[in-house]
């Protein structure tokens, strides 16, 4: 009885074994979050609208927008700020 559990078992386990192991490889490969220039500049109008922004301030805006760089948003953490220590009264 334990044979016939056992050579039944076998072959769905290798199949899963080989979906786990395709997923594991091919999901990190996909660009699932990848943001087109279309997107990107609906983003950036709706940003610009929001602050109600026109002409140059617009434009200076779209263009800071649309640019490829990867700006950290925020204060730094552990910056001079934190890093100063508080005045002595």
């Amino acid at each position: 009885m334990r044979a016939v559990l056992r050579s039944s078992f076998r072959p769905r386990l290798r199949y899963h074994a080989r979906v786990a192991a395709a997923l594991i490889i091919v999901l990190p490969v996909t660009p699932c979050f990848a943001v087109t220039a279309k997107d990107k500049m609906a983003t950036c109008k709706f940003g610009a609208d929001d602050q109600k922004l026109q002409g140059a301030a617009r434009d200076a805006f779209l263009k800071k927008c649309m640019a490829n760089r990867n700006d950290p948003r925020g204060p730094a953490p552990g910056g001079a700020a934190a890093a100063a220590p508080p005045p002595k009264q």
